[in-house]
């Protein structure tokens, strides 16, 4: 095995196969086919189409090819061979997410755990020792420096459903970060001298934050699951934006003049989409 695949391929060989199980019903004019390379088997549903070369698609279902009717599945089979490398990526980052949204689902239970800056902490139904705050959502502990295996105690009956378990968690998270962001929004303002004109939370599925023209600034509130870092580099990112509204080298040159250790965070935040439940630990 090439050095490069060896490299992405930090699961085995068969839970790589199990990425791309048969499906159980394939479109009329599509087959089932399967390629071992350098011991690596990947399975994928090829189509024959009239578009004038081989395209190669990602999604929930695995891996699919279109190809035209006269390129032979020699020609085909290099084809993946020559493009192993983003398959494999495109494959784990699909069996990745479907994990994340396993643990989800599975998150949001009595007894469940959930990220909340960085630290796994415990989710229970019920008043907790501090009866004083009955009806009121309870951390056991300092809400501004939690540790790992912490309990959030929920006001509501031990037999709530899921839904009902996830929406009051998240109302007591989104109301940590309006309070953590805003402490972090004022430490930034008051170290680079750069003002905004307000912010505010974002419930958004496809960013992290954004800055308009007129200095408003939205933070995912959805950061809270992960370390003070990366909710550091958000705000120095759309901070920087003040100065530069672009991606440009004088963007970047901002963010690391706002932030220096910003590189380490904004990689970790790649690997996630804001419509995910992390699992911060890995």
């Amino acid at each position: 095995m090439s050095e490069q695949l060896s490299l992405l391929l930090d699961v085995s060989t068969e839970a790589v196969a199990s990425l791309t199980p048969a499906p159980s019903q394939i479109a009329t004019g599509s087959k089932w086919r399967e390629i071992n390379h350098q011991g690596i088997q990947i399975g994928f549903v090829l189509t024959r189409s009239r578009r004038r070369s081989i395209g190669f698609m990602v999604g929930e279902e695995g891996l699919r090819i279109a190809a035209p009717s006269w390129v032979t599945l020699t020609q085909i089979d290099a084809a993946i061979i020559e493009k192993m490398p983003w398959v494999l990526n495109k494959l784990k980052a699909m069996h990745e997410r479907r994990t994340r949204l396993t643990l989800a689902t599975k998150s949001w239970q009595p007894g469940g755990a959930i990220p909340y800056l960085a630290k796994h902490i415990t989710l229970q139904c019920g008043p907790g020792a501090n009866l004083s705050n009955r009806g009121k959502v309870s951390f056991e502990g300092n809400a501004l420096q939690p540790e790992s295996g912490q309990t959030l105690w929920l006001p509501i009956p031990a037999d709530s459903d899921s839904s009902r378990i996830r929406e009051v968690a998240q109302s007591w998270l989104q109301q940590q970060a309006k309070h953590w962001f805003g402490l972090r929004i004022s430490h930034f303002q008051a170290q680079t001298g750069l003002t905004i004109k307000s912010w505010r939370l974002s419930n958004a599925l496809g960013r992290w934050g954004s800055c308009t023209s007129d200095r408003v600034i939205a933070l995912n509130w959805r950061l809270i699951h992960f370390s003070p870092s990366a909710i550091d580099y958000v705000i120095a990112h759309e901070m920087a934006h003040l100065r530069e509204l672009n991606h440009s080298q004088d963007f970047w040159a901002e963010v690391k003049a706002i932030y220096p250790d910003y590189i380490q965070a904004r990689q970790a935040l790649k690997k996630f989409s804001p419509g995910d439940l992390p699992d911060v630990t890995n």
